[in-house]
């Protein structure tokens, strides 16, 4: 089944000098339980697309298929979780009021049966033992942490990740990006990822799906053929450099 099917999906925004087509015609299909990272230069329409797909942004053209049924349904249905480059922790609350804040709102203020709690989801993301804590008393990457765990309350099928780990040093993004692979193995979510780094996508992605841009438009899907399962030792492999070097001279041509 597929988590996510876009058919010639087609973006405009209009302003009051000029139209911009963000999207133009772009067709993918993401299946359930694998993936995705999005890499492509900036303009090219990455986190518009992860919008479409949230029912965000609604397409000027095309059709998004998500779960079988409409976008709409799914948002509505929670099956999608969303995290952002900037954690947006409410700094009054604390680390498990925060990842309980999605029960306050939308009307749904208990966990479906088999949901981990917001405990659980915080020992899922390495941050067992910090539920009393406030957003100020942690490092960014435990912030990070703390929004990832949030996102996946409830159990959602597909989460998207706009460039989550962006802003931060180059020593706690490689070991969020592990944790990140154990916890898609570990709870089979979708996960469809956008970065503007080339050995993040290949790292993490099982396909890379390459935009180029003006309008932003697919380029080229790039699978990855890494054993499983990853670990940061692997970008030091002669495999993994080309790999790295097939999807920079794509990007170039973006």
């Amino acid at each position: 089944m597929l988590a996510v099917e876009c058919s010639n999906v087609t973006v405009r925004f209009l302003s009051e000098r000029q139209a911009v087509t963000a999207l133009s015609d772009v067709s993918i299909g993401v299946e359930e339980g694998s993936f995705l990272t999005l890499l492509g230069p900036s303009g090219c329409g990455k986190s518009t697309l992860l919008r479409v797909i949230a029912d965000i942004v609604q397409p000027s053209g095309g059709s998004v298929r998500v779960l079988g049924g409409t976008a709409d349904a799914a948002r509505r249905e929670r099956q999608i979780g969303f995290v952002f480059q900037d954690a947006a922790l409410l700094p009054w609350r604390s680390v498990r009021d925060n990842v309980r804040l999605p029960l306050e709102v939308g009307g749904k203020r208990t966990l479906k049966p088999g949901s981990r709690t917001a405990e659980e989801l915080l020992a899922l993301v390495g941050l067992a033992g910090w539920e009393k804590a406030l957003p100020h008393e942690l490092s960014g990457g435990m912030r990070q942490r703390v929004s990832i765990a949030r996102a996946l309350l409830g159990g959602p099928r597909i989460l998207l990740m706009d460039e989550p780990f962006g802003a931060l040093d180059e020593i706690t993004r490689d070991r969020l990006n592990e944790e990140l692979l154990r916890i898609w193995r570990e709870t089979g979510t979708t996960i469809l990822f956008v970065t503007h780094s080339i050995h993040e996508a290949a790292f993490l992605g099982q396909n890379v799906l390459m935009l180029a841009a003006r309008p932003g438009r697919v380029r080229e899907i790039v699978p990855i053929d890494l054993p499983e399962p990853r670990s940061l030792a692997q970008r030091e492999t002669p495999g993994f450099t080309r790999q790295a070097a097939h999807l920079r001279a794509v990007l170039e041509t973006c």
